[in-house]
């Protein structure tokens, strides 16, 4: 990626991020993220209705097994930029609603996409989403 394409995926996701953060701190992560080539969040939500058990299910499988996508959620009422992170097993049938991105970065969720998804064992199943920049 040079550096003019950088700077347009950072500015256009520092703009995205400014509704939710002050401007200037929205710039320097957007610049941090697409340097990176991306993040990893931890998913939010994930102990609210069957989502523990969905994700004892998808850590049977391999993590290059599991695909994850990012949806955005307009008509959600309790907030109109969320974005639910979604998963299933590559080539099965359906997919579980794990969770949401953090609201901070819920409405970057245009510039960003699931790469992969890992879920963690610990006291309490846990799930971290890894994003990378849309080309």
């Amino acid at each position: 990626m040079d550096n003019r394409e950088m700077k347009s995926k950072a500015m256009a996701l520092g703009n995205r991020l400014s509704c939710r953060m002050a401007r200037n701190a929205a710039f320097i992560k957007a610049w941090a993220i697409v340097k990176a080539g991306g993040l990893e969040l931890a998913v939010k939500g994930v102990s609210f209705g069957n989502r523990q058990e969905a994700l004892k299910r998808l850590a049977a499988y391999a993590p290059e097994n599991i695909r994850a996508f990012i949806v955005p959620e307009p008509e959600n009422r309790a907030d109109r930029k969320a974005a639910a992170v979604m998963a299933g097993v590559q080539n099965g049938r359906g997919l579980y609603r794990l969770g949401y991105l953090p609201a901070e970065y819920a409405p970057a969720a245009g510039s960003l996409r699931a790469v992969h998804l890992r879920v963690l064992d610990g006291d309490i199943k846990r799930a971290r989403v890894a994003l990378g920049v849309k080309a």
